[in-house]
């Protein structure tokens, strides 16, 4: 009787080793990450995990060429895009996605694929490809510890996703056709009791459209009565008369902006003004 009780005891107190030994978290070997950017209309947003190089031979080696991988660890990466955009000219609908990668030394081939369900290459089916597209390989001047993808060159329609680790870098082009969207809605409010008379000179200054109905629509802006003191306005009207060759103009009206920054304690604004002039 005493041997079974020591023994229930002793199996008690493994039991409770176990419990106590289940419950110690400890930092992920490749750490998820979620990364997302503003881009055109909506926004592209990533989720994958990130392996570490930790001494080991990475491309060629650990990432096998020739074969297909899953673009990180664990669960295969997933890519969302809000509105339908090309990657290095490939169409892809707006949508959610799994990316692939078949590395080679000089290029890639990069995999847009609808296997949301996969675990990483597990119930990969070409069938469900979206789009593939070759990506130019980059070499490093130094290394990249862990596995990363992340955003560069960010413009209003185009910007550059780049997968890097060790000493590689793989940069794939993003771009959203936006304008034919952009000015359809310029028409569109432009029909309204509230006209986007601000957004819509922006809109043609940056995309160099007609810098005279800029300015025409920038001075109606400027004409309401919530924006009498808006230095950044008049700072982005005297950028639209120095465009339109009247430096005259651009120095009185950048002088304006500079006097209603200085009110509003705004240094930086001081300071474009001042830069501005100086180039007039």
């Amino acid at each position: 009787m005493k041997q079974l009780s020591a023994f229930l005891t002793a199996a008690a107190i493994g039991v409770m080793t176990v419990t106590a030994q289940a419950q110690v978290k400890l930092p992920a070997p490749s750490p998820a990450q979620t990364i997302k950017q503003d881009f055109a209309l909506s926004s592209v947003e990533v989720s994958y995990s990130r392996p570490a190089m930790k001494g080991r031979t990475i491309m060629g080696d650990l990432v096998p060429y020739g074969k297909i991988w899953r673009m990180g660890a664990n669960a295969a990466t997933r890519v969302k895009f809000g509105e339908d955009v090309k990657l290095n000219g490939k169409p892809v609908p707006a949508g959610e996605y799994v990316l692939y990668a078949i590395p080679n030394r000089n290029s890639w081939e990069i995999i847009v694929n609808k296997g949301l369900k996969n675990w990483g290459i597990d119930g990969y089916n070409q069938a469900d490809d979206v789009a593939r597209f070759t990506a130019d390989v980059t070499e490093m001047p130094f290394p990249i510890e862990s596995f990363m993808i992340t955003f560069g060159d960010v413009a209003p329609s185009s910007m550059t996703m780049m997968i890097l680790w060790d000493r590689t870098m793989v940069p794939i082009q993003v771009t959203a056709d936006i304008d034919g969207k952009i000015m359809a809605s310029i028409e569109e409010g432009m029909k309204s009791d509230k006209k986007p008379y601000f957004q819509a000179a922006m809109y043609y200054f940056e995309s160099g459209r007609d810098v005279s109905q800029a300015i025409k629509w920038m001075d109606q802006a400027l004409a309401e009565p919530a924006n009498a003191k808006a230095f950044w306005m008049f700072y982005q009207k005297a950028r639209m008369q120095a465009k339109a060759g009247d430096k005259s103009g651009a120095k009185a009206t950048a002088a304006k902006s500079t006097e209603l920054a200085k009110a509003a304690n705004n240094a930086d604004y001081v300071a474009l003004n001042e830069k501005l002039i100086a180039t007039l």
